[in-house]
C-alpha cells in the first residue's frame, strides 16, 4: 500500500491563514460590488466543512471496501512512481469533471452537491461549505480502480484536487494571464460556476483543469458580474437544514408524483424538472361535441335498444 500524505489535513493551517488574510483585506480595502463576508454565513460554511470531515470518514468505510475489492479483482496495476502520479492526477481530474457535471444535472446527485452552492457570498470560506452526503461520488472513479490505480493513490489525487480548488473561491483575484486562464480552473472561471443567472448556470465544472469544459462544451467565460447562490435560495443558516434541504424537497416531489415515470424524472432529471401538467378533460358541449342521437323509445321504459341493453 503506497504511503502518501494526507494533503487536506496538512493544508488546514493554510486554509485558516488565507481566509483570515482575505477577511482583513475586505476590512482594509472594501469592495462595494463584492459580497465579502457575513458572520452567520461564514460560521455555516466552516461548520459544514468540519462536519463533512466526520461524515466523509463514515462514508469511506463502504467505499474503501468496494474499491479495495475491485482493485484485488483486476489484474491491472499502476505503480505509484514520480512519473505516474501526474498521470493519475490528470485522469482523476477528468473523472472529477464528469462527477461534478453529473452532480449538477441529476437531481438526486444535486441534492448532495447543492450544499456547496447554497451561499449567496463567494469567498474562501465558501470552499469549506462541503456536503455531508458525499456517498454519491465514488461510482464515477470506478474506471480508475479497474485500471489498476490503488485506492490510496486515488484518495491522494482527490485530496490534491480538493486542495487546489480552495484558492479559486475568491473575488479578490481578477483574471489571470490568458495562458493560465486557458488551461487551469481560476477564480474567474469558478465565479461563473457559482453564479445563478441564465447563461452561467451549469458551466465550468473543471477541478484543476478548465480544458475539459472547453472540450465538452460546458465552458463559459466571465463577462457580467455573477450573482451567487441558487435559483431558489434558502434562508436558513442551520447546518442540518443546509445539508438536507434538497433531499426534503425531493421527498415532497416524490410523494406528490402521480406516476412512476414522474418519480423517475424527479430523481434522474435536472433539478428544475417538473412533470408535464395533465391535459384538462372537457365534456362535449353543444358547440364542440358530437350531437347525441335521440333516445330509443324503449330506453325511457327501461327496455332494450336494438343494439343491446339500454
Amino acid at each position: 500500500m503506497p504511503h502518501l500524505p494526507d494533503v487536506v489535513l496538512w493544508s488546514i493551517p493554510a486554509f485558516v491563514l488565507l481566509t483570515v488574510v482575505e477577511i482583513v483585506s475586505y476590512r482594509l480595502h472594501p469592495d462595494e460590488d463584492a459580497a465579502g463576508y457575513g458572520t452567520k454565513d461564514t460560521a455555516t460554511s466552516v461548520t459544514m466543512g468540519v462536519g463533512s470531515i466526520g461524515f466523509d470518514l463514515l462514508w469511506k468505510i463502504p467505499v474503501v471496501a468496494i474499491w479495495t475489492a475491485l482493485y484485488e479483482l483486476t489484474p491491472l496495476r499502476v505503480p505509484v512512481l514520480w512519473w505516474t502520479i501526474p498521470l493519475m492526477l490528470l485522469a482523476q481530474d477528468f473523472f472529477y469533471y464528469w462527477s461534478h457535471r453529473g452532480h449538477h444535472v441529476v437531481r438526486v446527485l444535486w441534492a448532495c452537491h447543492v450544499v456547496h452552492h447554497s451561499s449567496r457570498r463567494f469567498n474562501l470560506s465558501t470552499a469549506l461549505r462541503q456536503p455531508w452526503t458525499s456517498l454519491t461520488v465514488w461510482p464515477f472513479y470506478l474506471p480508475l480502480i479497474l485500471c489498476g490505480v490503488h485506492p490510496a493513490a486515488l484518495a491522494f489525487c482527490s485530496s490534491v484536487n480538493l486542495v487546489y480548488q480552495f484558492w479559486v473561491h475568491t473575488e479578490r483575484v481578477g483574471k489571470l494571464p490568458r495562458a493560465v486562464e486557458y488551461v487551469l480552473n481560476t477564480p474567474s472561471h469558478h465565479r461563473v460556476h457559482h453564479a445563478s443567472q441564465g447563461g452561467y448556470l451549469d458551466r465550468n465544472f473543471g477541478g484543476i483543469l478548465i480544458v475539459w469544459d472547453r472540450l465538452f462544451g460546458s465552458f463559459m467565460p466571465e463577462t457580467e458580474r455573477p450573482v451567487y447562490g441558487l435559483t431558489k435560495n434558502i434562508t436558513t443558516h442551520n447546518p442540518l437544514r443546509v445539508a438536507t434541504h434538497e433531499y426534503a424537497a425531493l421527498a415532497r416531489d416524490l410523494r406528490a408524483a402521480r406516476t412512476w415515470g414522474d418519480r423517475a424524472g424527479h430523481l434522474l432529471r435536472g433539478p428544475g424538472w417538473q412533470p408535464p401538467a395533465p391535459e384538462p378533460t372537457t365534456l362535449p358541449t353543444a358547440r364542440t361535441g358530437p350531437a347525441e342521437p335521440p333516445a330509443h323509445p324503449a330506453t325511457a321504459l327501461g327496455g332494450t335498444t336494438p343494439e343491446g341493453p339500454a
